[in-house]
C-alpha cells in the first residue's frame, strides 16, 4: 500500500519590497512522503518570491513532466517554469524548450557546487534560465516550527527571505549562481 502524502495549510503573507507586491496567500501544500520538510519550506520560499494569481503547485515529485511550481497563461502556455534541487541538464533543457523562463532553486551545501559546476557550461547555451541557491541551514531552523497548519511571513529585499515561521524567525539568502 503506497503512502498518501500529508496535507499543510498555510497562511502565506508576501510583503516582497523588491517587487512592489504585499498580499496573503491561503496555501494547500501536499508533503510527498519522500520528501523532506526542508524541501517542503523551499517550494513555498519559491512561491513567495514568485507569488502571483497564476502561480500554482504541481504535482511536482508525483510527475517528471510537471515541475515543482509553474504559472501558466490563460491559453495554457507555460510563462514560468521553477524547479527545485539539483536537476539534471536534460531536464534543464526540455524546460527550457517548454516555458518562457525558467528559474532553478539548488539547495544542499557543497554538493550545489559540485552540481553547477558540471552543468555550466551546458547553462552557457541557454538564455530563458536562472538559477540560484537556498541557504539550507537557514530552512533548516525553522523546520521544529512547521505545523499542519500555520502562518508564515516573508518580508522580501534584496537576495534575502526574512522568514517568521511560528516563533521562529531567520534570513533565507537566495544568491544567484551566474553560469
Amino acid at each position: 500500500m503506497a503512502l498518501k502524502s500529508t496535507m499543510y495549510k498555510f497562511s502565506l503573507q508576501v510583503n516582497d519590497f523588491n517587487r512592489d507586491r504585499y498580499q496573503l496567500h491561503p496555501l494547500n501544500v501536499a508533503l510527498h512522503p519522500s520528501e523532506t520538510d526542508e524541501r517542503m519550506l523551499a517550494r513555498i520560499f519559491a512561491y513567495a518570491l514568485h507569488a502571483s494569481e497564476t502561480l500554482s503547485f504541481t504535482k511536482g515529485l508525483s510527475s517528471d513532466e510537471e515541475p515543482d511550481l509553474w504559472q501558466k497563461s490563460l491559453t495554457d502556455e507555460i510563462e514560468l517554469w521553477i524547479e527545485l534541487g539539483q536537476p539534471d541538464i536534460k531536464r534543464i533543457r526540455k524546460a527550457c524548450g517548454r516555458s518562457h523562463k525558467v528559474v532553478v532553486y539548488a539547495y544542499g551545501g557543497q554538493n550545489v557546487d559540485q552540481w553547477h559546476e558540471g552543468i555550466r557550461r551546458d547553462l552557457l547555451k541557454l538564455s530563458n534560465i536562472d538559477v540560484y541557491r537556498f541557504d539550507l541551514d537557514a530552512i533548516k531552523t525553522l523546520t521544529p516550527s512547521i505545523e499542519r497548519t500555520c502562518a508564515i511571513d516573508c518580508m522580501i529585499q534584496d537576495n534575502s527571505v526574512s522568514v517568521t515561521l511560528g516563533n521562529q524567525f531567520t534570513e533565507v539568502v537566495v544568491d544567484k549562481l551566474t553560469p
